[in-house]
């Protein structure tokens, strides 16, 4: 997959696209709503011989547009997304940097600068898609803006459980802590990457060593509390427990939220390794416990309770 980052304004001399058949959107989380809009763009593409292609945008509308939002957390932060696309088997990926200038864009601006000049000769979007100016662009007025250059399909509201599958839906499950019912939402569990760092090494002394995985920050972590994990470290998944929290048995005034996994049946050195924690079951909340036997009593009723979980799940699956 070729993936080309484009600044506003884009001088499109320099460039020649093939005829491309194009899904457009921002596409946080790359959903199986989203799926169905990139799905159709493909299966487009094959029909008509062209090329397929995403388009999306970067940083996240809200943080050029909202007044005091500064920082977003995404579903899937770019690289993420990036790395998802190019599995569904996409082409081209044209990633435009969102200015305010950009935003500021009529809607027939757009369409002729950023679809009409990329060679796009069938567009594809969710039935809510808006562009231009205020979003004043719509699946309505796309045949109009389109100047006959391009033919177009609309692709419907896709639900799951009579509700609309959305990166909103999907954001207030992460932010309530039910990971166990994202997976037919994404189409693939939660995961968030990070980078292996020094603790203050108590859990080992306990019986329970743990990674401390300093997580990017543009990722939404789940909120406080215990769950069952699984880790990947070079390319191998491995089974654990993961506490998000403050370690409130040990630390009285902790300032930073930690992400701790404690792998089963894993005894190596991964300090400053990237790993990638994939979510799936909330366990408990995080509590504090009167002291170091309470504690490692519950870890193990944490490990028991994943053990449990992981087998009940490899022998349904």
């Amino acid at each position: 997959m070729e993936v080309i980052r484009i600044n506003f304004p884009y001088n499109t001399e320099n460039k020649e696209f093939p005829p491309l058949s194009m899904a457009l959107g921002y596409f946080d989380g790359v959903h199986r709503g989203h799926q169905q809009v990139i799905i159709e763009a493909k299966r487009q593409a094959e029909t008509r011989g062209l090329s397929s292609a995403v388009m999306t945008f970067d940083p996240h509308p809200s943080v050029v547009l909202g007044k005091n939002q500064m920082h977003v957390q995404y579903i899937t932060p770019l690289e993420e997304k990036i790395n998802i696309i190019e599995e569904l088997g996409v082409d081209f990926l044209f990633i435009i940097h969102f200015t305010e200038e950009f935003a500021n864009l009529l809607p027939q601006e757009f369409i002729d600068q950023f679809v009409i000049s990329l060679n796009v000769k069938h567009a594809v979007a969710g039935f809510d898609f808006t562009y231009g100016r205020m979003g004043k662009g719509t699946m309505e007025t796309l045949p109009f803006h389109s100047r006959d250059k391009f033919t177009y399909s609309v692709v419907p509201k896709f639900t799951q459980d009579d509700e609309k599958v959305s990166s909103t839906r999907i954001r207030n499950l992460l932010r309530n802590g039910r990971t166990d019912e994202l997976s037919t939402l994404l189409g693939r569990r939660y995961t968030t990457s990070g980078v292996v760092i020094h603790g203050d090494k108590r859990g080992r002394t306990i019986g329970f060593p743990t990674a401390n995985v300093d997580i990017n920050d543009e990722y939404i972590i789940p909120p406080l509390g215990v769950y069952a994990v699984r880790m990947k470290v070079n390319n191998d998944w491995h089974y654990g427990v993961c506490n998000v929290g403050f370690k409130p048995t040990f630390n009285k005034e902790a300032l930073k939220q930690s992400v701790e996994v404690h792998l089963f049946d894993f005894d190596r050195e991964i300090y400053g390794n990237e790993v990638v924690i994939e979510w799936h079951l909330y366990l408990r909340r995080e509590q504090k416990f009167p002291g170091i036997e309470e504690l490692v009593i519950q870890i193990e009723n944490d490990k028991q309770n994943a053990i449990l979980y992981f087998k009940k799940n490899r022998q349904s699956s």
